[in-house]
């Protein structure tokens, strides 16, 4: 396991006041102990406890390192996997339960008392999660290099009737061939008035002039999540059309230049957010402002008006506003940012110009 990281949990264990927890997110115990395992119906469970007796609770089906760092507790799918987590809690103190421990589990465990109370305690490794080290961070650009180089090969994609189901359909091989080891979310490609759909799924729908082209997209490289957006149009855009994407950019940009260590995620929404209303599209700009990203795609903390946390040095979020006119147009454009000690920096390069494709 890695002890710096399970140090700051436990850290955030005692200031809950819990002196054990149950970790089940795939992706918080390959945060702690570096091996990704998608349990599907079966148990998986990282039990932490403070006097240091940590035990992972994993189906025989599934292999792992011999040395992983901390005790394993192996059984086959004909035993008693809950007798034998039942076993090792202890009773007389509350436990922390993360968000994604099933209730299948958790209710057998309520009934049968295990623990002096449960509570939901995933923020103790989320907010370990959502400041990155230096590893992490070296991994959130590369993935996100990964994205901007690939996005350049979705735009030349783009021609005369194409489908938005077969631009989207080319977008896997594209990634593998840049590193990536697949994407961090199914590709939102939408064309014209399916722009204004949030998150439309590509359909057959062809390209024609005039359309807005919408690609939304990300990958996955060493465990770690990219997501940018960008709008393009095909061969022409009408005067409102350009004057959306413009306010949108600055949107964006207003966003980015304010972000830095102490600046709340509400203040940061706002600054995109007043620059759309003032264009008169307030009612358009229809979600918040951003997510955080690491390992999975969305995480614990979002950039949004009702968000009053302040952002701290190795936070990872996007900034993606968007003005979305149904049945006409949608235009977001999206980057990842990362907060650094004095600002922050911004993971994607790929051009915000409004662009035609010729």
């Amino acid at each position: 396991m890695n002890e710096v990281r399970v140090g700051r949990v436990m850290e955030n264990m005692k200031a809950r006041g819990l002196s054990q927890m149950i970790i089940s997110s795939p992706s918080d115990i390959f945060f702690l102990t570096g091996r990704l395992i998608f349990p599907g119906e079966r148990l998986l469970a990282l039990y932490l406890n403070q006097n240091g007796s940590h035990r992972i609770y994993i189906n025989n089906l599934f292999t792992v390192p011999e040395d992983l760092g901390v005790e394993k507790v192996r059984f086959s799918d004909s035993d008693d996997c809950l007798s034998l987590l039942y076993g090792g809690i202890d009773h007389t103190a509350p436990l922390g339960i993360d968000r994604n421990f099933p209730a299948r589990f958790l209710l057998p465990l309520v009934d049968r008392q295990a623990a002096s109370g449960y509570v939901l305690a995933s923020d103790c490794v989320g907010a370990v999660r959502s400041c990155k080290d230096e590893e992490e961070r070296a991994r959130m650009r590369e993935a996100s290099r990964i994205n901007d180089a690939s996005m350049a090969e979705f735009f030349a994609g783009i021609r005369p009737g194409i489908t938005e189901q077969t631009l989207a359909e080319s977008m896997e091989k594209i990634y593998r061939s840049h590193g990536a080891q697949g994407y961090s979310f199914e590709p939102l490609v939408a064309f014209g008035k399916n722009a204004a759909d949030g998150h439309h799924a590509p359909d057959d729908t062809p390209l024609r002039e005039g359309d807005c082209v919408l690609i939304d997209v990300g990958c996955r490289r060493d465990g770690y999540c990219s997501d940018m957006t960008r709008t393009f149009f095909f061969r022409s855009a009408s005067a409102r059309a350009k004057q959306i994407y413009e306010t949108v950019r600055s949107a964006n940009e207003a966003a980015e230049a304010m972000i830095k260590p102490g600046v709340r995620f509400c203040d940061i929404d706002a600054a995109a957010r007043d620059i759309i209303v003032k264009a008169g599209y307030g009612e358009n700009f229809t979600h918040r402002l951003g997510h955080s990203i690491g390992l999975e795609v969305h995480e614990g903390e979002d950039v949004s008006g009702s968000n009053r946390n302040t952002v701290r040095p190795g936070m990872t979020f996007s900034i993606e506003p968007g003005i979305y006119l149904e049945g006409e147009v949608g235009v977001r454009i999206e980057d990842l940012v990362l907060v650094t000690e004095t600002g922050c920096e911004v993971l994607n390069h790929y051009s915000k110009d409004l662009t035609i494709v010729p």
